[in-house]
């Protein structure tokens, strides 16, 4: 964190990261649901031109705020039930900030950072590394926290890949292809490309060759595929809509 950072940061609670993150010099964001920690929070800090505290839903204005003020990071603790859902807002949106740092629980950390032929590896690992470099920083005991939870928790953090594996234009169609596949992600690909949404205009007399024509086993399934080949796959089916008819 320097000085001047633009943060949002996801549910400050009694403001402990809030007064980190203002002591590095940061501008920050902070959005809370809980009315009572809201009061407590202007309360505490009052005399702070730096922050900017909103009361209201993280699943609901995430994105706004990043958009709307510009922000370039986001820190949080995030709410475990959710948490996913909040990440993968923030991430798919065209103002994505450049660096996330988040304490999630384990499962979660584990789906993030999952590599393929593993259980945890699905729509949130390959979303997010897509756009990300993912990485478990620490996995926190349940007795750092107060009320102490039941599971184990982690931090992990995701910075902005310098180079993008995808142009935009080509993101709608990986959300579309993947989201397909791992919905059945235990059917071999040719299946499931055969019984491919008609709006991912897969070309179903031709599923076989076009995975051949890929380097892509048909009888691979939705979590052998590593994310650049999943990039690979998203591209040569953009590429074959813009071919005119």
């Amino acid at each position: 964190m320097h000085p001047g950072d633009r943060v949002l940061e996801v549910g400050p609670g009694m403001g402990v990261v809030t007064e980190d993150l203002l002591g590095c010099g940061a501008l920050v964001t902070a959005i809370e649901k809980d009315h009572r920690l809201a009061a407590l929070l202007r309360e505490t800090f009052a005399t702070e031109p730096r922050l900017r505290l909103i009361e209201g839903d993280a699943l609901d204005q995430s994105v706004a705020l990043l958009r709307e003020h510009g922000l370039t990071k986001l820190v949080s603790n995030l709410p475990y039930n959710p948490g996913s859902r909040i990440l993968l807002d923030v991430i798919c949106a065209d103002c994505a900030p450049l660096s996330i740092t988040v304490t999630v629980q384990l499962e979660v950390a584990e789906r993030l950072t999952a590599r393929p032929g593993c259980k945890a590896y699905g729509l949130l690992g390959v979303w997010s590394q897509l756009h990300y470099e993912v990485k478990t920083v620490k996995v926190i005991s349940p007795s750092c926290f107060w009320p102490r939870p039941t599971i184990r928790s982690a931090i992990v953090t995701l910075h902005r890949r310098p180079e993008p594996l995808l142009a935009p234009p080509v993101f709608a169609g990986f959300y579309g292809l993947t989201r397909h596949c791992f919905q059945h992600r235990r059917k071999q690909l040719v299946a499931l490309l055969a019984k491919a949404p008609e709006a991912l205009r897969i070309p179903a007399d031709d599923s076989m060759g076009l995975l051949q024509r890929l380097g892509i086993d048909a009888e691979a399934r939705p979590e052998n595929l590593t994310v650049e080949a999943w990039c690979m796959f998203a591209q040569r089916l953009h590429d074959l809509q813009e071919v005119p008819a």
